[in-house]
């Protein structure tokens, strides 16, 4: 089966074709990341006029890319939530006009889905079970995975999720959005040593996250600096290190105290904060010792992108599973409500 993937939920416009037997075929990514920098944040109605002018034309060249032309596509797949609902109808009305011009099934696929099955493209993908970290914008999620669908939750964010806690923190520091790849270059030039942050919620069981204290923590020690005239180039990079620190201890904490309680050696992370070469890095001494194994997905599939989208619903559409001739745009969508494809193990 070949499927186009749409994914607009956000600041980025991707598009990708993917094929059951051959793979990947072709993907292209528009990020509107330069836009949104000059206000500090996503701006939704710029985010939805620029997915307009940027969709179709994307969809042209990965078709041309992957050697595809309607006749050879299956299917077409689309970001149907959660996200900003301007931006998904943008996708879902293209992709149902496209579907229903080319006689061709249609699917509105779950984001957090999509990221959460991105390290499935890569040569040695996980094999259910596994536990999974999922930290993409306002999520944060352990989630024990024993198939496509059959998804429990383990703990997840009960404020500010972990990507959240990134943009604020920056911002706190005078840096651009979007706040985490800007807090990990700065970390780079920090001092350990000089800050220690709280690890929010470890010193307590459970599988929750909050991250509002260690805002709050960072805030007030900006603030101390500021006042004391000390607040220079290197107070703001050894903030931003003692930051990064406590966000990644605190995840790798909970990841491993999810692999004890449920068994698993298998642990995949997913979203954009996964690309963090510090948690990465931290997550594969855990895992080692745990004598257990740790997938993710190359960079560019952490951050939202088409080919994750294209993936995830060629599994639930080879399943039968398509969607009516209406467009469905889900803001807030549980993946609780998602349907099993399957079981392993």
């Amino acid at each position: 089966m070949r499927v186009l993937g749409i994914e607009t939920s956000c600041d980025e416009t991707g598009v990708a074709v993917y094929d059951n037997q051959r793979g990947l075929l072709a993907d292209a990514l528009y990020s509107q990341v330069e836009m949104h920098a000059e206000y500090g944040g996503v701006v939704p109605e710029l985010a939805s006029r620029d997915h307009i002018r940027k969709l179709v034309p994307l969809i042209r060249q990965v078709m041309s890319e992957s050697n595809t032309d309607k006749e050879q596509l299956d299917a077409i797949a689309y970001t149907a939530g959660p996200g900003l609902v301007g931006a998904l109808m943008v996708g879902a009305s293209v992709a149902r006009s496209l579907g229903f011009a080319w006689k061709v099934p249609v699917l509105g696929v779950h984001h957090m889905e999509g990221h959460l099955l991105a390290p499935m493209l890569e040569e040695n993908p996980p094999e259910f079970p596994f536990v999974a970290l999922l930290v993409s914008g306002g999520h944060t999620q352990l989630i024990r995975v024993d198939g496509i669908g059959c998804y429990q939750m383990l703990g997840e964010s009960l404020d500010d999720a972990a990507g959240e806690a990134f943009d604020k923190a920056a911002k706190m520091l005078g840096l651009d959005y979007p706040g985490g790849p800007r807090i990990a270059a700065l970390a780079e030039k920090g001092t350990s040593g000089r800050f220690r942050f709280p690890r929010p919620m470890t010193d307590r069981p459970g599988l929750e996250f909050s991250f509002s204290g260690l805002k709050t923590y960072t805030l007030n020690t900006t603030e101390k600096l500021r006042e004391e005239g000390t607040l220079d180039q290197q107070g703001k990079a050894d903030i931003a290190l003692a930051f990064q620190e406590a966000v990644v201890d605190t995840l790798t904490i909970k990841c491993k105290r999810a692999l004890q309680q449920s068994g698993l050696k298998r642990l995949v992370i997913a979203g954009g904060v996964s690309a963090n070469r510090l948690l990465r890095e931290r997550l594969e001494t855990m895992i080692k010792k745990e004598r257990g194994i740790l997938f993710y997905a190359r960079p560019e599939f952490c951050t939202d992108n088409g080919a994750m989208i294209a993936y995830a619903g060629c599994q639930r559409l080879m399943a039968g599973q398509q969607d009516d001739l209406c467009i469905h745009a889900r803001p807030r969508w549980p993946m609780s409500e998602l349907d099993a494809l399957s079981a392993k193990g």
